[in-house]
């Protein structure tokens, strides 16, 4: 089993304060593609929550965007993942068909800049009958894909090898555990996940808040660490990284697995309607 990425370690800055993204709003979740060196930021579109409107961005690692595309009707982006093909075909994972904002199944497709797609354009898969809010993410390093759902409105994480998963075969997932741990506060939102190997890690809390949440104190966010063989609580932390930020909401989580893994911690500071993004990671041991 790989290692696990300590959740106290201090985190260290990567990318900070940036305004490249296409649209003005937050970014809801990121993916890295390893092998073409590209950084994939989901955003809502303005007035798009309710009806799950996305735009993707593709980046550099320096932050400057080569391209962006939109996806109408896909879901509210919490998470994302990257697959590279044998082939070299590199696909986009997201959720896909919203109600309500939120997906019902997910799906994946190619980047192609310029390009708007539909739910009616690409592949609904539903690996979970019944389930709302599906969001999936992808580990590279052993090829797993995980898919976080709700079952009669209880947040929950299944795992899957990605090759039977991308063959359609669901019959037989590595992992079905409850969502657990991811804040003191159970009321506290969720902002993120990535799995890496055996490991799941979230991400949760508030955006700045000068009655609930001020800046003095540096935040309410949280890390955590959970088991996929068990479902198992194995770390919790709060983290002040990037507390200096104004707003300072905390949004999305990846994780690099080139080399050390290292655990990413995205960030949205700025006025509404002129977000930037700040992206801190997490070294590996």
């Amino acid at each position: 089993m790989e290692q696990r990425i300590d959740l106290a370690a201090p985190a260290a800055r990567w990318l900070r304060q940036l305004n490249t993204l296409r649209e003005p709003t937050v970014l809801q979740s990121f993916a890295f593609d390893e092998v073409h060196h590209h950084l994939y930021v989901l955003q809502l579109t303005p007035g798009g929550r309710d009806a799950g409107d996305l735009c993707l961005n593709r980046l550099d690692h320096t932050g400057r965007r080569l391209g962006h595309m939109y996806l109408r009707g896909f879901g509210h982006g919490v998470s994302m993942g990257v697959q590279h093909d044998t082939d070299g075909t590199v696909w986009i994972w997201t959720e896909a068909d919203a109600l309500d904002g939120h997906g019902r199944g997910v799906t994946r497709f190619r980047f192609a800049s310029g390009r708007t797609r539909t739910t009616k354009d690409v592949k609904v898969r539903r690996p979970i009958e019944g389930s709302r809010n599906n969001q999936p993410t992808v580990c590279p390093a052993t090829g797993r894909i995980a898919v976080r759902h709700r079952l009669r409105g209880v947040p929950r994480y299944r795992v899957w090898d990605l090759a039977a998963f991308t063959a359609r075969d669901y019959a037989s997932p590595l992992a079905d555990f409850p969502q657990t741990g991811a804040h003191p506060d159970p009321g506290a939102p969720f902002q993120g996940f990535a799995l890496h190997g055996d490991h799941l890690y979230q991400l949760a809390g508030n955006a700045y808040d000068a009655r609930t949440n001020p800046p003095a104190g540096h935040g309410n966010t949280y890390l955590s660490c959970l088991d996929v063989r068990t479902g198992e609580l194995l770390e919790r932390r709060r983290t002040e990284a990037a507390h200096s930020l104004d707003h300072r909401e905390p949004e999305g989580l990846a994780v690099r697995s080139t080399g050390t893994p290292r655990l990413y911690l995205g960030f949205a500071s700025g006025q509404e309607g002129a977000r930037r993004f700040s992206i801190y990671y997490k070294p590996g041991g």
